[in-house]
Protein backbone atom coordinates (compact mmCIF):
# COMPACT_ATOMS: atom_id res chain seq x y z
CA UNK A 1 0.00 0.00 0.00
CA UNK A 2 1.40 3.50 -0.86
CA UNK A 3 1.48 5.92 1.77
CA UNK A 4 -0.97 8.14 -0.36
CA UNK A 5 -3.58 5.60 0.41
CA UNK A 6 -4.67 6.35 3.86
CA UNK A 7 -5.65 9.49 2.60
CA UNK A 8 -7.49 8.36 -0.22
CA UNK A 9 -9.35 5.99 2.35
CA UNK A 10 -9.79 8.29 4.61
CA UNK A 11 -11.40 10.61 1.83
CA UNK A 12 -13.95 7.64 0.49
CA UNK A 13 -14.40 7.29 4.58
CA UNK A 14 -15.58 10.50 5.28
CA UNK A 15 -17.38 11.84 2.39
CA UNK A 16 -17.74 8.46 -0.25
CA UNK A 17 -21.25 8.92 -0.43
CA UNK A 18 -20.78 13.06 -1.25
CA UNK A 19 -21.91 13.85 -5.07
CA UNK A 20 -18.99 17.05 -5.90
CA UNK A 21 -18.79 18.51 -8.88
CA UNK A 22 -15.46 19.03 -10.77
CA UNK A 23 -15.65 22.90 -10.16
CA UNK A 24 -15.80 22.08 -6.38
CA UNK A 25 -12.94 19.63 -6.64
CA UNK A 26 -11.02 22.74 -8.52
CA UNK A 27 -11.60 24.89 -6.00
CA UNK A 28 -10.24 22.60 -3.50
CA UNK A 29 -7.21 21.74 -5.30
CA UNK A 30 -6.63 25.57 -5.85
CA UNK A 31 -7.39 26.55 -2.37
CA UNK A 32 -4.68 23.42 -1.30
CA UNK A 33 -1.95 24.99 -3.89
CA UNK A 34 -2.60 28.07 -2.47
CA UNK A 35 -1.51 26.68 1.11
CA UNK A 36 1.25 24.60 -0.41
CA UNK A 37 2.92 26.19 -2.88
CA UNK A 38 5.27 23.38 -2.92
CA UNK A 39 2.60 21.04 -3.99
CA UNK A 40 1.75 22.87 -7.54
CA UNK A 41 3.25 20.51 -9.98
CA UNK A 42 1.78 17.21 -8.55
CA UNK A 43 -1.59 18.87 -8.44
CA UNK A 44 -0.93 20.43 -11.57
CA UNK A 45 -0.31 16.39 -12.90
CA UNK A 46 -3.22 14.61 -11.01
CA UNK A 47 -6.20 17.65 -12.32
CA UNK A 48 -4.24 17.39 -16.12
CA UNK A 49 -4.49 13.41 -15.34
CA UNK A 50 -7.62 13.52 -14.84
CA UNK A 51 -8.80 16.13 -17.08
CA UNK A 52 -7.38 13.62 -20.07
CA UNK A 53 -8.77 10.04 -18.03
CA UNK A 54 -10.98 9.58 -20.84
CA UNK A 55 -9.44 10.10 -24.07
CA UNK A 56 -8.58 6.61 -24.29
CA UNK A 57 -12.19 5.65 -24.26
CA UNK A 58 -12.55 8.04 -27.57
CA UNK A 59 -9.98 5.61 -29.58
Amino acid sequence: MYFTDKGIEELVERRGEETVTLGWLADQLRTFVDLNPDFEIPIERLATFIARSDEDDDE
